[in-house]
């Protein structure tokens, strides 16, 4: 006879840990096998799982790698005593990680309309399905330029700082169009950096477009996608709409999209 457990795994398919990466007191990226039949676009979320032997406890978490990699892989960040990450932050290559069989989520490009500039703008882990975005070559055909902007409270926070200067550059499907038309726009609240203050202070004051060398946001040319913490979305959402942006979803592109699961 199956029990509740059971009934839980088969929504699940079994993944082999190859690597974890403990980049930050704060934060770490896993690696895992990609089961044959998983498939996800780009922007997406699934539940992921870890089996106790008495219960499988569940997160959702965006997939950090292009929707056509060999293997699936994951940020997460560590949440003292939390009931999913304190367990997860202690997991290896060769350990066990259940995937869920079924990836969604609202940052996905059909949910906005293409256009001049693509705004990214991310909190934290937020970045995790803008990282799976940028190395989907529809990005860089449907916008001019995409702007990547990561802000966190500390430097070491910044998981992908070099890779977004760099090494995306040398990525051998996308590179090339990343190089051109990817602009990164890192910022930091706790640490001295090249740029501190929250992304609202810098779309606020406009210190975004001068850096950047760009006109403002508008409605009838760019796009944006917001992930991150509450208030972030709440203080996005709300500038977005005073300029006149309209909300987007899946299967209804807008001007913008956020990702709507993780909202109360």
């Amino acid at each position: 006879m199956s029990t509740a457990r059971d009934k839980i795994r088969q929504k699940f398919f079994p993944a082999e840990v190859t690597d974890v990466n403990h980049v930050s007191e704060h934060m770490f990226t896993l690696r895992t096998t990609r089961p044959s039949t998983f498939r996800f676009e780009s922007g997406e979320f699934t539940m992921i799982g870890l089996d106790t032997g008495e219960e499988i406890i569940q997160r959702a978490y965006s997939m950090t790698n292009a929707s056509y990699d060999e293997e699936l892989t994951f940020l997460s960040i560590k949440v003292e005593g939390g009931a999913f990450t304190s367990r997860l932050r202690h997991i290896g290559p060769g350990d066990e990680l259940l995937i869920g069989r079924k990836p969604t989520g609202t940052l996905t490009l059909d949910a906005v309309a293409p256009g001049r500039t693509l705004y990214l703008f991310s909190t934290g882990t937020g970045i995790a399905p803008f990282m799976s975005l940028i190395q989907d070559p529809e990005i860089y055909n449907r916008y001019e330029q995409v702007v990547l902007n990561h802000t966190c409270r500390f430097k070491p926070d910044l998981v992908y700082d070099t890779y977004l200067r760099e090494g995306i550059q040398e990525h051998p499907l996308v590179g090339e169009e990343a190089a051109a038309q990817l602009r990164y726009y890192p910022t930091l609240t706790r640490d001295s950096f090249e740029r501190t203050g929250r992304i609202t202070e810098h779309i606020a004051d406009g210190r975004l477009w001068q850096d950047l060398g760009l006109p403002p946001m508008d409605p009838e040319h760019d796009r944006a996608m917001i992930c991150g913490g509450p208030s972030m979305l709440q203080t996005l959402t709300d500038e977005l709409t005073a300029r006149g942006f309209r909300a987007g979803d899946r299967g209804e592109a807008g001007d913008y999209a956020i990702e709507k699961a993780f909202v109360a």
